[in-house]
């Protein structure tokens, strides 16, 4: 069963998200909040699967609560999925850098919708390859070339797995990082894997960041 926690300050969303979920044999809503303060706590009261996160709400913001969720370790099993209003914003890539495992725009199809919860109950990085593009242009906007990777603990990884790193922030999917690496998508999700166990990333999302925080991934000129 997957636990999900639903927190939003509008509670006409909430209702609507909670009525679909209601409608899943294999989905449970454990609770709902109104504000980031309350649905940290009833994180650490009902320790979800799942935390739907508003990013704009009073009291304590989506952003905060990410980071609240992400940096205690009794949530460790929690993976924040962000909702938000405006597609893909300065205030998603904040929240990525929090901890969130990933993001839905608020007028996401049903379908798709149930389809991304159970993608992140798996704990797999709700962050598509199209939308790790939409990352990188945002903030990037220019062709990538790789770095040496030193330091923030990328020292640590092995050649194969700083290439499959680089890859992943290229918003390439395990079965594309298998294609360029000539490896079998088992390994190329096990390189990837690894990285994030030595690197302490929740998922691809934040392994996207290390690589263009530590320079193994960086504007081309830079």
């Amino acid at each position: 069963m997957i636990r999900v926690l639903l927190v939003d300050d509008q509670r006409l969303l909430r209702s609507g998200f909670r009525a679909l979920l209601d409608l899943e044999d294999d989905i449970e809503v454990v609770g709902e909040a109104g504000d980031g303060l309350e649905g940290v706590a009833l994180a650490r009261q009902h320790l979800p699967d799942i935390a739907l996160i508003d990013i704009q709400m009073p009291v304590v913001d989506g952003i905060e609560a990410t980071r609240r969720i992400a940096a205690d370790p009794a949530l460790a099993g929690v993976h924040v999925v962000i909702l938000t209003n405006y597609g893909f914003d300065e205030y998603v890539f904040e929240a990525l850098r929090a901890g969130a495992a990933g993001f839905l725009v608020k007028d996401i199809v049903p379908e798709d919708f149930l389809h991304a919860v159970r993608v992140a109950a798996r704990g797999d990085a709700l962050l598509a390859p199209s939308i790790t593009r939409k990352l990188i242009d945002r903030y990037v906007n220019q062709p990538l070339h790789t770095g040496t990777g030193n330091g923030t603990g990328l020292e640590e990884l092995t050649n194969r797995e700083r290439e499959a790193v680089a890859l992943v922030a290229q918003g390439l999917s395990n079965e594309q990082i298998a294609d360029r690496m000539v490896i079998s998508p088992l390994t190329a999700k096990t390189h990837v894997n690894r990285a994030m166990a030595k690197l302490h990333a929740r998922d691809r999302a934040q392994l996207v960041i290390l690589a263009y925080e530590s320079g193994l991934v960086t504007p081309r000129g830079h």
